[in-house]
């Protein structure tokens, strides 16, 4: 009978009910389409953060560098008179981001609880002069060939044209822990040419380089780059997910080290947690027992993000979710209104079922079963037009830069060391995309029988204030 009942006065009445239900639907769907664009601004934004410390990579250990070590001296360049030699280049590796670590930290790092892996690496930057020197001309003054110049016997007359041309070159390089391929920010990146690394190539001469990099210099496998004196075959060409990669150049970081005159040492430590629930409480124990260290998870770097990208994700989670929730009550009170109303136009229908001998806890039911179908039917219309927009969205893919840096994420105390230097001045590009969920689903489901119960709840207080007597006096 409940059913029966139920179906007859929906279809009798199915424009009330649809528009009922549509204003349901344009709520659920703009909740559908804030949450998947705010899923798609944290997901923009882990491929920016994966860029500078790499996939899988849960949080990094670095050492602040000491302004007045050697280390933090500019670097000097001596050039020698070399006879009639015009050409001279010079070169210095030196250790650049935070100060260096002894590899035995790595170690320490890994046995802390909570930590399943842990690998260190080394952040380089080359600066390379090179250029000519051009020797001037002696020319005599008009008419003195014969004359001499305060008695000291030089001829007089001035030095003319000569001078210097230097061009200065600089890149990074990273050394990586070879052994530990699945760590560290090279993992970021795919190769899109050669081949990356292989465990026995711990102190092997071979590079893999930036696809961006690799380009701009016109180099390519097989070729050679000439880092310091030593020359390293090219193993691979790297290209990083986001656009933007965490250096130029990787080598092995036993010849990182050599290069730099660094042996045993590493700028950052890249560690992978056990269980990201375990985060907050890794970083704690690292703190704690590893002194002078400083640990920043990829969410205290996501702070750091700005462009177009932050603004974006600013509109979605405070805006967006704000206007949401503004449209759902508005949804849900004008769907209880609309539902009291169409009580009130059948109050004679309502009376004649209590004449007959139904309680208004059966009256009431009614109501609400109807709401509560208009509900879904609303839930059903949001969440095509919500995975609608949110297919649109994908579709156009809009474009959204992303910078890392600022504050003392980078260069200082608490950020990511080493290559995240490079990659901080850089903006990335994204495409935006605007995943849905499951959970996203599933909310939605729960608004529209929220909704429905809501306006049940209007609607079903008004026909339990129905008298038999009062109604059948009213005309409809």
């Amino acid at each position: 009978m409940f059913f029966t009942y139920l179906r007859r006065e929906l279809r009798r009445r199915r424009k009330a009910a649809l528009v009922i239900a549509m204003g349901l639907a344009l709520g659920i769907a703009l909740v559908i389409t804030v949450n998947s664009v705010s899923a798609g601004m944290t997901q923009a934004q882990g491929k920016v953060l994966e860029s500078l410390y790499g996939l899988g990579t849960d949080m990094t250990v670095t050492k602040a560098a000491d302004p007045d070590s050697a280390s933090a001296e500019r670097p000097r360049f001596k050039f020698d008179a070399r006879g009639d030699e015009k050409e001279q280049s010079s070169d210095r590796v030196l250790v650049q981001g935070f100060q260096s670590l002894k590899s035995s930290v790595v170690d320490q790092v890994a046995e802390q609880s909570g930590v399943k892996d842990a690998v260190g690496g080394l952040s380089l930057v080359v600066i390379k002069v090179n250029g000519q020197f051009q020797r001037g001309e002696f020319q005599q003054a008009p008419g003195g060939g014969n004359r001499l110049r305060g008695g000291g016997g030089q001829p007089q007359g001035s030095v003319r044209g000569g001078g210097a041309d230097f061009d200065i070159n600089n890149f990074t390089v990273f050394g990586t822990d070879v052994a530990h391929p699945a760590l560290g920010p090279l993992t970021s990146s795919k190769i899109t040419s050669g081949r990356t690394f292989s465990s026995a190539q711990g102190n092997a001469k071979v590079a893999v380089l930036d696809s961006a990099y690799a380009k701009q210099k016109k180099l390519s496998v097989g070729k050679t780059l000439t880092i310091s004196g030593t020359e390293f075959e090219i193993i691979g060409i790297a290209t990083a997910d986001s656009g933007s990669s965490s250096a130029n150049v990787y080598i092995p970081l036993q010849q990182a080290q050599t290069l730099a005159d660094a042996k045993d040492k590493v700028t950052t430590i890249y560690v992978q947690a056990s269980d990201s629930q375990k985060i907050g409480s890794v970083k704690s124990a690292i703190q704690q027992n590893i002194s002078g260290t400083t640990v920043t998870t990829s969410s205290d770097l996501a702070s750091t993000v700005s462009g177009s990208l932050s603004t974006a994700s600013n509109l979605a989670t405070n805006v967006g979710k704000w206007l949401s929730i503004a449209v759902l009550i508005a949804a849900f009170l004008v769907a209880g209104l609309l539902t009291s109303s169409a009580v009130s136009r059948r109050v004679r229908e309502f009376g004649t079922l209590k004449a007959l001998g139904w309680k208004s806890g059966r009256v009431t039911r009614q109501v609400m079963g109807e709401a509560i179908v208009n509900g879904l039917i609303g839930g059903a219309l949001g969440i095509a037009l919500g995975l609608g927009c949110a297919y649109l969205i994908t579709r156009i893919s809009p474009t959204l830069d992303a910078t890392v840096g600022g504050g003392g994420g980078f260069g200082g105390p608490g950020g990511f060391g080493g290559p995240a230097r490079r990659a901080a001045s850089d903006a990335v590009e994204i495409a935006l995309q605007a995943p849905v969920s499951l959970d996203t689903i599933v909310l939605a489901v729960v608004l529209a029988v929220a909704g429905g119960l809501v306006a049940g709840t209007f609607g079903g207080w008004r026909a339990s204030r129905l008298r038999p007597a009062d109604a059948l006096r009213r005309v409809e």
